[in-house]
């Protein structure tokens, strides 16, 4: 059988300090650059966790909301958002730089990430941002998303994500986190998740429909009760069904 290769991501940097947990069982990771968590300090000592498990390193922006962790849409005008998700950026940028380390990939946080899904004009600002970066960066985005078709368009190379620990609705949203069932806690119950989202290319919805989805890095939430134990497992279980983390 031939096998898979997957990515599992996780969004860090965000005041939990588990990083150095996270960090063995992850192929990639989502740094908060100071627009809902995030500082000079978290991202330099993120970035170098990174670096030592050989973790591909993705920027987490995020509409400008440390109050409210990113979670509620803000009503920027275009200019201002571009201008806050470039200064993110570029503070991380800098930091890489001086560390020696690159950029690979931009995943918006929450409420943003959201919004650009099924928002043209939101998803064209983050776009313009990913394209005034010198170097090519990848973009994490939802299967089927308004950001990911917009982003093709530009010649931006899209990485399809799906969430581990996150149920979905029938249109490929995120339950929302304030219903009970938002959240996939079992381990096993997550792993049969992804596999489904994996070998069938589709997602039983919280409704219990089928849905298609594709999606070649998968996240687990760094703030999710049992996220270690999770990344752990997947590592484990997901090799015994020819499938191999990145």
């Amino acid at each position: 059988m031939k096998e898979i290769r997957i990515d599992i991501n996780a969004d860090v940097g965000e005041g939990l300090n588990n990083e150095a947990q996270l960090m063995p069982y992850l192929s990639s990771c989502n740094i908060a650059c100071g627009g809902h968590a995030g500082d000079i300090i978290t991202m330099t000592s993120v970035i170098r966790l990174a670096e030592k498990h050989k973790v591909q390193i993705g920027a987490h922006p995020s509409f400008p909301d440390k109050a409210n962790f990113g979670r509620i849409d803000m009503h920027m005008s275009a200019p201002d958002l571009y201008s806050s998700l470039k200064h993110q950026i570029s503070v991380l940028q800098n930091i890489l730089y001086s560390e020696n380390a690159r950029l690979h990939h931009i995943k918006p946080h929450g409420a943003l990430y959201n919004l650009a899904a099924k928002d043209e004009q939101t998803a064209k600002v983050v776009i313009e941002v990913l394209k005034s970066i010198a170097l090519p960066v990848e973009l994490y985005a939802p299967y089927d998303s308004v950001i990911a078709k917009l982003a093709l368009k530009e010649n931006i190379n899209v990485i399809y994500e799906a969430f581990a620990d996150r149920n979905y609705n029938q249109d490929l949203t995120l339950v929302s986190r304030k219903k009970k069932d938002a959240i996939l806690g079992s381990k096993d119950e997550i792993l049969n998740h992804v596999l489904r989202m994996i070998k069938n290319g589709i997602v039983r919805t919280l409704q219990g429909d089928e849905v298609p989805i594709k999606a070649s890095t998968f996240c687990v939430h760094g703030d999710t009760k049992n996220a270690i134990q999770i990344v752990e497992y997947l590592n484990k279980e997901l090799p015994k069904h020819d499938i191999l983390i990145k």
